[in-house]
């Protein structure tokens, strides 16, 4: 490092720059400046392996790397670890440093540096967003708590949630949803522009069903039926499911009959339009039903050359639709609104979920329809003479049985992806009968992410499932080179949702939960807690009871709060069981105990007459540390950049929630010990009121990071 660089760094108000981006970062980069110098190398080629102790007897910071050099120095680790330590430059930041063990170099930050960091945080800026923020920014909270953006930003797009038309988003979509916008939002925090891609489900062979599905709910409600009469119909023919050719021929003759009737009036555009995404499911449903079980029965719909197998429907308006030819308006336009009334629907679920998709993030698998031929070509022509690094995975082209084919090999020529026999398991690009499939899409998805959107980072956030589709989408892509080495492409995958018998979360009737039915539950529920709670008398807000409708209010919040901090706070990998009682509880790492937590320091400003701490910013009050919990706790709000790097780079939700329950359990902890408002004298007390705001700004900034918004009275 230049030595101007190290005076720099001696100076005080620098010095608390560089705390507040990172006190590890910065920690890591000067021992990695004096491991460079021990090594007789550049900092670049050095890691210096500082993490947070784990004991504090230990420190606070840890430094583990003079084990790992001294093989290579051949020297003994504690004669390498006193190298380091007599090169590294920490007299602005910590005690002297000391060995411990076989060579471990145990970092202790001084009260002083602590004290500093934080009093180098300035008092919110006024207003609810960033006034240095880009235009396009969503998420841009105006106190940043002194973090600034990141000196390199990137375009980042995140695929999540995903969506399919006329289908009810259902539990199954909750963890893409929510976890996908924690990455947005943290990354667009950090300062790099988030591309939101939410990609519908809305073409290939089931949209023919969609359309149809979505005339014959009109043609029923213009013939005076209710939902409820087709509902019935479509229990009637599940029930000829197993039944033979006959008997499922008579029973479909009479809805044949009816189609065919409505099919000649050619007057669907008079119908009622349906404006529920539940009429149009039920109708998607019914159709699919209809064509499964009139599979081999031979009923037939319309008359004269318009006659067409009852079972062959769906296809052949899926046909009218693909072709887009100006006679084929109607099948386009119900297409159309088929696809708003899904859009809105999942709108409203997002509006209640509070994350930061919008209508205007769907780009669907037919907004690529249109680059699908192209991309086969290019992807023929790309392929033509395999090209790469020889240590990369090859792909090749090659027309099987009539279908377009990439076939993933080794350096060696192996198969890179076999299937369940042991043979070469493709990646089918387009069918014998010119059918494209998921995998073309998602192709065409990455060439124009990468070119047309200028896409870095490449984030999909889907259920672990798709593991083997994205690990063969990947490597096309890159042997294919529509995704260069410098673009990251990674699957985020996740866990499932489970009930109580440890099996996908299901209804009490065995059907699929749906999403929006369990947020109203999490809404009804927290407000049952909430009259709970108040009944109980130690559990009373220091400022009075709440009324009616104001903690109809709050169960709103908490609520939604609670199933959205109750999945993000599992890791991600993992499964979890969905309980109620958990993920309400005012006890433990839950949503209800860090709102609460924020709400309770709120309070404390309410009792001292002074709901707004500016004051004590302006005054120039200074923070001391002289107590155990009082530099716990400021060590705690230190580190909260640590956490948001992790996030960041490491896609892990529940690392920031590990953290904002460890904040608040250490506020806690400071509180019952440190009296705030009895204080013994008025520095002490100003003092420790301006740590008290500095954690409820740090609680706040991270739930807001996780999607949830904080309560000023719970």
């Amino acid at each position: 490092m230049r030595r101007a660089s190290l005076r720099r760094w001696r100076n005080a108000d620098s010095l608390r720059t560089v705390m507040n981006t990172s006190l590890l970062a910065t920690l890591n980069e000067r021992f990695a400046e004096a491991i460079a110098q021990v090594c007789e190398t550049t900092p670049e080629r050095v890691t210096a392996a500082v993490q947070p102790s784990a004991d504090p007897k230990f420190g606070d910071y840890q430094c583990n790397a003079a084990m790992a050099l001294a093989r290579q120095l051949r020297q003994k680790p504690r004669d390498v670890a006193q190298r380091i330590i007599d090169a590294v430059h920490l007299d602005d930041l910590a005690d002297p440093l000391e060995i411990a063990g076989p060579g471990f170099i145990n970092v202790r930050l001084t009260e002083r540096a602590l004290a500093g960091a934080l009093e180098a945080i300035p008092v919110p800026t006024e207003g609810d967003r960033d006034p240095t923020a880009d235009a396009s920014t969503r998420f841009a909270p105006a106190d940043r708590l002194a973090i600034p953006r990141v000196a390199d930003p990137a375009t980042v797009l995140v695929d999540y949630s995903s969506p399919n038309i006329a289908k009810q988003m259902h539990v199954g979509h909750l963890r893409s949803t929510i976890i996908g916008d924690v990455f947005a939002r943290v990354l667009e925090f950090e300062g790099h522009r988030v591309i939101r891609q939410n990609h519908l489900g809305d073409w290939g062979t089931a949209i023919g069903a969609v359309i149809t599905g979505l005339w014959y709910v009109r043609t029923r409600l213009a013939r005076g039926e209710d939902l409820g009469g087709i509902r019935k119909r479509l229990e009637l023919i599940n029930a000829l499911r197993g039944q033979g050719v006959d008997e499922r021929r008579n029973a479909l003759a009479p809805i044949a009959a009816e189609w065919t009737e409505d099919l000649a009036r050619n007057d669907a555009a008079d119908y009622a339009e349906s404006t529920t995404l539940d009429e149009l499911e039920l109708g998607y449903v019914f159709v699919q039903t209809i064509a499964s079980i009139a599979s081999g029965t031979g009923v037939l719909v319309g008359s004269g050359a318009q006659e067409q197998l009852l079972e062959g429907i769906p296809r052949l308006i899926t046909t009218f639709l693909q072709r887009g030819s100006a006679d084929d308006r109607y099948e386009q336009e119900e297409w159309r609104q088929a696809r708003t009334i899904s859009v809105n629907a999942c709108q409203s679920i997002y509006d209640v979920l509070g994350v930061t998709l919008t209508p205007d993030d769907m780009f669907g698998e037919s907004d690529y329809n249109a680059f699908l031929a192209e991309t086969v070509t290019d992807l023929k022509q790309r392929l033509a003479q395999p090209t790469g690094p020889d240590d990369a995975i090859r792909a090749v082209y090659r027309n099987d049985q009539g279908a377009d084919c990439i076939f993933l090999e080794k350096p060696d020529g192996t198969p890179a992806f076999k299937n369940p026999e042991g043979n070469p398991l493709p990646m089918i690009i387009r069918k014998s009968d010119g059918a494209y499939l998921y995998s073309t899409t998602d192709l065409a998805a990455i060439r124009y992410r990468v070119n047309t959107l200028g896409a870095e980072r490449i984030i999909y956030v889907v259920g672990a499932p798709q593991k083997l589709h994205f690990q063969m989408l990947f490597a096309a892509a890159r042997a294919a080179g529509l995704a260069p080495s410098t673009t990251r492409l990674e699957h985020v995958s996740f866990g499932s949702v489970l009930g109580d018998n440890r099996k996908p979360l299901r209804t009490r009737e065995g059907g699929t939960v749906k999403l929006l039915e369990l947020l109203d539950e999490a809404q009804r529920r927290a407000f049952e807690v909430l009259q709970t709670r108040e009944a109980e008398e130690d559990a009373r807000d220091a400022d009075g009871a709440l009324d009616d409708a104001s903690k109809r209010k709050i169960a709103q919040r908490v609520g939604i709060a609670a199933v959205k901090y109750f999945d993000l706070s599992r890791d991600r990998n993992n499964d979890y069981v969905f309980n109620w009682d958990q993920m309400l509880t005012f006890q433990g790492n839950t949503a209800p105990y860090m709102m609460y937590a924020y709400a309770r320091i709120r309070s404390i400003y309410r009792k001292a007459g002074d709901p707004a701490p500016q004051a004590l910013y302006a005054d120039g009050a200074t923070i001391t540390l002289g107590e155990p919990a009082e530099r716990a706790l400021a060590l705690r709000l230190l580190r909260f950049r640590e956490s948001i790097r992790v996030v960041a780079s490491d896609l892990l939700p529940h690392a920031l929630c590990s953290y904002l329950y460890e904040l608040a359990a250490d506020f806690m902890r400071f509180y019952d010990s440190c009296p705030v408002l009895q204080a013994p004298d008025d520095a002490t007390r100003n003092s420790r009121l301006r740590l008290c705001d500095l954690t409820a700004r740090t609680l706040k900034l991270g739930l807001n990071l996780l999607g949830i918004d904080v309560i000023e009275r719970m």
